[in-house]
């Protein structure tokens, strides 16, 4: 049994996008109303505050946990704290379990699906990927994730190789363009998990429609990604790790293991690179796996901390992340997914780990307006 909309009237700084902004817009039948078009009858609840689209995780793993696939139940938990934060439409960036059925679910995050993770036996974490024991098998393996997903598919583009020690691509340049083809084919997009400089060059060649991490990408690969339009999400919480892994792997991978440093060492340098070159950045928080869920306001405030003006963020984790998955920023007639916040993200972006009311469909259902905090 659905539960009624009760309209909603919301006052204060409402940023549509970064070029549209009202004093207040209404809310009924879970639809955006930027004028009020009849008197309004009945309850309605007002809210006050700093609104902005609903926050977008583009890089999240729902159905993920650290040993591989967790059951639809747990998967909707991990999808519920994400909503919590604020995140009402999530990209999963690959997972072992088939989450179609959380489609249905109108209380969660709307979630768009790249399939499962596309590697090769032992060249990746145990239990996530789909693993090929034959290149010459990724574009079929691309077309059969395209047709499973929501219009992404997910590579492992670099990974351990463990008989050198380091980062090496997994796939040839010319099957990786033909998987892209293969998927393109199917009308969906690519995007591709790299750490290092030496897989980047094939995906620009392959035509990728995404770069997740992008630790490795030079200068002059980032002013072609730029020219391309190629969109990086540089998952900071991840990176924030990459000291501890490589103290894992320092007794049997010591190359690797420098690498990581390396890497981690720079990785505020390497995001300002990225966004001073003009590649389109996106928020990402990896959650899934080893990391949490729910912890956009997190990545938001490194990225922040890495030298990216904190609107720009906020755009990367609203309008323009929501353009990029096919979604319009808030508009009339529009689902009413949005957030409400005390006081302007851009100007201090702690703001967004104090959200005053979560609206998913119309309904309120989280932030310090449900719970009276």
């Amino acid at each position: 049994m659905s539960v009624p909309h009760v309209p909603l009237h919301l006052t204060g700084r409402v940023l549509l996008d970064d070029g549209r902004e009202a004093g207040e817009l209404f809310v009924r039948d879970g639809r955006l109303r930027l004028t009020r078009q009849s008197p309004q009858v009945g309850a309605v609840r007002h809210l006050e505050g700093f609104v902005v689209p609903g926050l977008v995780d583009v890089h999240c793993h729902v159905g993920l946990g650290p040993d591989g696939a967790v059951d639809l139940d747990t998967a909707a938990e991990q999808a519920l704290a994400d909503r919590d934060s604020g995140v009402l439409l999530v990209r999963d960036a690959g997972s072992p379990l088939d989450t179609s059925p959380l489609h249905a679910r109108t209380d969660l995050p709307r979630l768009v699906r790249a399939g499962r993770h596309l590697a090769r036996p032992k060249r990746y974490l145990r239990g996530f990927a789909h693993e090929l024991d034959d290149v010459a098998a990724l574009p079929a393996a691309v077309r059969e994730q395209a047709r499973r997903g929501d219009g992404w598919v997910k590579l492992v583009g670099d990974w351990i190789d463990r008989a050198v020690g380091d980062l090496t691509p997994l796939w040839p340049g010319d099957v990786l363009a033909r998987a892209v083809a293969a998927a393109h084919a199917e009308a969906a997009r690519v995007t591709v998990h790299t750490f290092a400089t030496e897989t980047i060059d094939d995906l620009l060649a392959a035509g990728v429609d995404g770069v997740e991490h992008g630790t490795g990408v030079t200068p002059d690969q980032a002013v072609e990604l730029a020219a391309r339009g190629v969109p990086v999400t540089p998952t900071l919480l991840q990176v924030e790790r990459f000291g501890v892994i490589a103290d894992q792997a320092q007794e049997r991978y010591p190359a690797f293991a420098r690498r990581l440093r390396a890497m981690h060492a720079r990785r505020y340098e390497q995001v300002r690179m990225l966004h001073d070159s003009g590649v389109p950045l996106l928020v990402g928080t990896d959650a899934g796996g080893t990391l949490g869920h729910g912890r956009i306001a997190d990545e938001c405030a490194l990225l922040v901390e890495a030298g990216i003006p904190a609107a720009e963020v906020l755009a990367a984790a609203t309008w323009r992340a929501r353009r990029v998955l096919g979604f319009g920023a808030l508009d009339d007639g529009a689902s009413a997914d949005l957030v409400v916040y005390p006081a302007d993200p851009r100007e201090d972006i702690r703001v967004l780990r104090h959200p005053t009311a979560v609206v998913l469909r119309g309904q309120v259902v989280a932030g310090s307006a449900l719970t009276g905090g």
